[in-house]
């Protein structure tokens, strides 16, 4: 089930519903019991550590013949 992040209007806070994607839409209520929360737009991401890059590919059965690598 998605979680949708939202922000109340009235005290700032940020909070967290889940909730079956086709109430996505429906009101929130904050947990300080406050009904004017807005939904908020969630961005994911999934970032690698800084400055590494994806393995360069290698051809099936090793470097070939001559190679003095170990794989």
């Amino acid at each position: 089930m998605p979680l949708y992040e939202f922000k109340c209007r009235t005290c700032d806070d940020t909070f967290e519903v889940r909730r079956p994607m086709s109430e996505a839409s429906q009101p929130a209520t904050c947990p300080h019991g406050h009904a004017d929360a807005v939904r908020l737009l969630s961005v994911f991401a999934s970032v690698g550590a800084a400055g590494s890059a994806a393995p360069a590919a290698r051809p099936a059965g090793g470097c070939g013949a001559g190679c003095g690598c170990a794989h």
